[in-house]
């Protein structure tokens, strides 16, 4: 996850120590300090958290609910906007309201899942939470998804109900009276709905009461499916106490940057703060880091239409007077590379926030170059077994240490521990553990995938990184055998499991390619079986029949080598990156 650290003797030099650190590190622990003291609007209290004492908010909603009512007293301000559709606050609680009676009337009980394979869109937003507002669980299927992922998801996940995007519908058509917890199917478009299907236009309808229906912290909110190490999707569970900690936790860091000085994330002339959503909202990025912390700052959210689009960005900014934009590297960098750049009026950008994959330092400064408001960006590193953002760093911050991923969030506690579980000395690499309310409780349906990844209340990320000295840190590779293509999480084993099965594949490694534009590319290392001589167009058709497109090798390289492994038979991943030989990545990467 960087290139910035040199070697020695397990320890690492760096560029920024001594003095100034310290006093900029003990300036930031100041400003922490002052906002979460006892009776400070970010009052930090110890609480029980499965077994486990954590730190969190003590003024805090307690439940999704809370924050949709809350918001609904903003009236008709401005909420969501996509297209020509705008709807405010008040219009947007009532129709969550609406859905949530509807969907008691059908059926849907607390605990009960209902998933959504859609487009970015504001009735898929209604549905979320008002699934959530009654209880239920909210399965945010991925938009790339062949039939073969959305069917184990649904079955994974024992879904009541799903609503599909019509762009979408062809991917589960054949789905339908095939998975037997499947009750009713929403249609979500502007055609009839097809036999089978209900017209989610039926559901989107306003109400004025909202559900008194029971609600616990740790209730799960959304389930996130990602890419596994076992070779399938592993559902990840996300709560409304972790979302809600979550949300409070970014608004805090932005208080902090604000004490310290930085450039103000508002508009210079009062202006209500506009926020520009282009992740997807089956992301942890979309829906629990973008859009709950834009509906607890009162912000208009402009959602973009269909698949990302540089000039529809562009165009948004300029439109809607665009002040924040939260975007993952491969989108910031297609924007300040697009060739019409310097056609639209940006000024009102004010901060752009990214993650989710390593940022070029490059695509960075293309940005303060391109910008004609010098934005104040800020970058990102969270997982969604932490409900997003873990840490950020933003500011002089960034500018000063662009490859670095930051200082965790107020609520965490974390150790950098080495392969035996030894914590490690300031300056040395170790893998992240974190234990804080925004943890997971865990996978759906897979307990020993949830006891291998959370131990003792510390979930292991499978991160490496280092502490510097002015208390940031930096991450440097994962432990985890995972490439991060455009944003998305891509387990190698996954392909590997694919390419295996076709018939003239004797062995295969898959690896990440670094790459500007997309952080990594995928990689496919094939010995063939004695006398195939498959094409790599055969190869690419057969994972594409099977899993999403973004987990297609783009490039496949044939060998008549076997794949060099080490005593225990695992493939070295680290020679055929051209890495070399490692010893913590040969225990923790194999």
């Amino acid at each position: 996850m960087g290139d910035n650290k040199t070697e020695t003797n397990g320890a690492l030099s760096h560029s920024r120590d001594g003095d100034g650190g310290a006093r900029s590190r003990a300036a930031y622990d100041e400003a922490v300090a002052t906002l979460t003291a006892p009776g400070a609007p970010f009052e930090l209290r110890s609480e029980d958290v499965g077994g486990y004492a954590v730190r969190n908010f003590a003024t805090r909603p307690r439940s999704l609910r809370e924050l949709v009512a809350a918001a609904g007293g903003r009236g008709e301000r401005e909420f969501l906007v996509q297209g020509e559709r705008r709807i405010g606050y008040g219009e947007f609680a009532r129709l969550v309201w609406g859905a949530a009676a509807r969907l008691k009337q059908r059926g849907l009980e607390r605990g009960d899942r209902i998933s959504i394979l859609a487009y970015n869109s504001l009735d898929y937003v209604v549905s979320v939470f008002a699934t959530a507002c009654v209880g239920g669980i909210t399965v945010a299927l991925n938009g790339w998804w062949v039939e073969e992922e959305l069917d184990y998801a649904l079955r994974d996940s024992g879904s009541r109900f799903l609503i599909v995007d019509e762009r979408l519908f062809q991917r589960v058509r054949s789905l339908i009276g095939r998975v037997d917890s499947l009750e009713e199917i929403f249609f979500a478009g502007a055609s009839a709905p097809p036999p089978g299907t209900v017209a989610l236009s039926e559901l989107i309808q306003p109400g004025h009461e909202p559900p008194t229906d029971e609600i616990d912290e740790d209730d799960p909110f959304v389930i996130l499916y990602t890419s596994g190490t076992t070779g399938r999707p592993k559902g990840c569970i996300t709560t409304h106490r972790g979302t809600i900690t979550q949300v409070m936790g970014i608004l805090l860091q932005g208080m902090v940057s604000a004490a310290l000085g930085e450039p103000s994330p508002l508009p210079a002339d009062g202006s209500q703060p506009t926020s520009l959503m282009t992740a997807p909202l089956f992301h942890v990025a979309g829906i629990h880091t973008g859009l709950c912390t834009a509906m607890a700052a009162g912000a208009k959210v402009v959602l973009s239409e269909g698949r990302f689009d540089p000039d529809q960005v562009l165009a948004l900014i300029e439109r809607e007077r665009v002040s924040t934009w939260s975007a993952i590297p491969t989108m910031l960098h297609r924007v300040v590379h697009s060739p019409v750049v310097d056609k639209y009026d940006l000024s009102s950008l004010v901060r752009i926030s990214f993650g989710g994959a390593p940022t070029a330092p490059e695509t960075m400064a293309r940005a303060r170059e391109v910008l004609p408001v010098k934005p104040a960006l800020t970058n990102g590193y969270g997982l969604t077994e932490t409900h997003g953002i873990v840490m950020l760093s933003g500011g002089s911050d960034l500018e000063e240490n662009p490859t670095s991923a930051g200082r965790p969030s107020a609520f965490f506690d974390i150790r950098l521990v080495d392969s035996s579980g030894r914590e490690v000395a300031q300056g040395e690499l170790g893998e992240i553990l974190l234990r804080g309310p925004t943890v997971t409780p865990g996978y759906w349906n897979q307990p020993e995938a949830t006891a291998e990844a959370i131990r003792d209340g510390w979930f292991h990320t499978g991160d490496i990184a280092y502490r510097a000295p002015d208390g940031l840190y930096h991450l440097v590779d994962r432990a985890k055998d995972m490439i991060i293509r455009g944003g998305e999480n891509v387990y190698c084993i996954e392909i590997e499991n694919c390419l295996a099965e076709h018939p003239e594949v004797d062995e295969v490694a898959v690896i990440g390619v670094p790459d500007t534009e997309l952080g990594e590319r995928v990689k496919a290392i094939v010995r063939c079986m004695p006398g195939a001589q498959p094409q790599e167009a055969d190869l690419r058709a057969h994972v594409a029949a099977r899993l999403a497109a973004y987990k297609v090798p783009e490039l496949v390289e044939f060998t008549d080598t076997p794949l060099a492994r080490n005593a225990s038979g695992k493939i070295l991943k680290n020679e055929l990156r051209g890495e070399g030989s490692n010893s913590f990545d040969a225990e923790l990467i194999g």
